[in-house]
């Protein structure tokens, strides 16, 4: 029969080029400059826009800003509370290998978050191999057990959620393409699952012709997906990415990089005028050989542009750079010049980044708990796991803290807490967790007001 299966969820129209766009952004190189990106100048050929596209270069600002957020994100591990399912024999191995190809738990869940804040969602799908063993023992002989899987928007056609009678919105549908096979230059097979409540169907997609390959029960009764935006949005399904702003400020940069590198190679290759009939070359010591009787007013001469265009170029660049690092609260951190900014300022845009990352935080640690919920369920277990993110990922800036801790102390006010407090902040600011409880207590037993003896 006609396949339908290539009519994406009807949110998907206004999303699908924005996520490319994100992707392509995000990953840079070739798959950047796909010539897309670059506005050709009149009466350019193919060839001349094709080498201008190669020498353009790319300053990849989004996956700096996606890495440094996740570097802050799993700067300090979630702390998981397993209760009944710390005894459960899969619990190690799932651990070890979440999705069957050798990455942990942590690290998938990292890759999941990076994936997210590109597109703006992805979804994790917890499966487990359909088993004809007796008991868990043998299922866990035959290594039959819950396995992670992560689909990015592009490979999840439709979904469908319904308020059941409790008021809680369920998950009731769900298509997913897992698989593409290319026969030839034209030719590909697409293999799709599509989820539901009761039953799970397996189909395959060529020339247009849709297959059902097989139908299944789907021993949950649930739906075993979960929805991970980077930031929510006002539809269901559909998360708002991190390079929202950025890679439209990013490609503007890219235009203004390709600007640069032809101002640089017309004003140091300067343009020769000459009639049909003078022998000339251009390069450095260049001959030209004019005819004895050429008029005069057609002796050849160079055209060389000004290059002053070009501080005014990077200037503007460098205020892109500027707007990107405003835009995702970043400029204290990824700012390579010295900082004239006041201590308020700087602390104001340490408390925006930080609640950002809250924000993402509770939104992995949301996630989190309800795919340990599934895990759970696929074990027979009650799903009652913890899970912990950090709640505050305050930056400081520990010299310019030394350097105020320093001169309070030096300031000689004859106060036995404040010294004690002053030298408990610089322990903390030096030590590990580990010993500051030790140096807390020597502080407080040792510690005379300047002055005493």
């Amino acid at each position: 029969m006609t396949t339908q299966i290539l009519n994406k969820h009807p949110e998907y129209d206004e999303n699908v080029l924005n996520w490319e766009f994100f992707l392509r952004s995000y990953m840079g190189g070739e798959e950047y400059k796909s010539g897309q990106y670059l506005t050709k100048y009149f009466n350019e050929d193919k060839d001349a826009y094709s080498r201008r596209v190669d020498l353009t270069p790319v300053d990849n600002h989004c996956k700096n800003i996606i890495h440094i957020y996740s570097s802050y994100l799993w700067r300090v591990p979630p702390v998981r509370n397993f209760n009944t399912l710390a005894d459960n024999p899969a619990l190690d191995a799932f651990i070890k290998d979440a999705d069957l190809e050798g990455r942990s738990f942590d690290a998938f869940m990292k890759e999941a978050q990076i994936w997210s804040s590109v597109y703006g969602h992805c979804w994790i799908i917890l499966d487990k191999p359909k088993s004809n063993a007796g008991t868990r023992a043998e299922e866990l002989a035959q290594g039959l057990r819950p396995y992670a899987n992560l689909f990015t928007p592009e490979n999840v056609f439709d979904w469908r959620w319904e308020r059941n009678a409790s008021g809680r919105f369920v998950l009731t549908y769900l298509k997913l393409r897992e698989q593409v096979i290319r026969q030839n230059a034209t030719d590909t097979e697409q293999y799709f699952r599509e989820w539901m409540q009761d039953e799970i169907k397996y189909t395959v997609l060529k020339d247009d012709v849709e297959t059902v390959l097989e139908v299944m029960p789907n021993p949950l009764g649930v739906i075993p997906a979960i929805y991970v935006p980077a930031a929510r949005s006002v539809v269901r399904g559909i998360g708002i990415s991190d390079l929202t702003d950025i890679a439209t400020m990013q490609r503007s940069i890219y235009q203004e990089l390709s600007e640069i590198e032809q101002l640089i190679r017309i004003s140091n290759h300067p343009t020769l005028v000459k009639t049909t009939g003078t022998d000339a070359s251009a390069g450095a010591g260049a001959v030209v050989n004019i005819p004895d009787d050429l008029d005069p007013n057609l002796k050849p001469y160079q055209i060389q542009p000004d290059g002053g265009n070009l501080d005014a170029i990077r200037a503007s660049i460098t205020d892109k750079v500027n707007a990107i690092n405003r835009m995702a609260h970043l400029g204290a951190i990824r700012g390579t010049e010295a900082v004239t900014a006041s201590g308020i300022a700087l602390q104001t845009e340490f408390q925006l980044l930080n609640a950002k990352l809250a924000e993402k935080a509770d939104l992995l640690e949301l996630a989190e708990e309800q795919l340990w919920a599934f895990f759970c369920h696929w074990q027979g277990l009650t799903p009652d796991v913890e899970v912990f993110y950090p709640d505050s990922f305050d930056i400081r800036d520990y010299p310019k803290e030394l350097e105020f801790l320093q001169s309070v102390k030096a300031a000689g006010v004859r106060s036995k807490t404040l010294q004690v407090e002053v030298d408990k902040q610089i322990a903390d600011l030096v030590l590990d967790d580990e010993q500051l409880k030790m140096a807390y207590s020597e502080i407080e037993s040792s510690t005379v007001v300047i002055g005493q003896f």
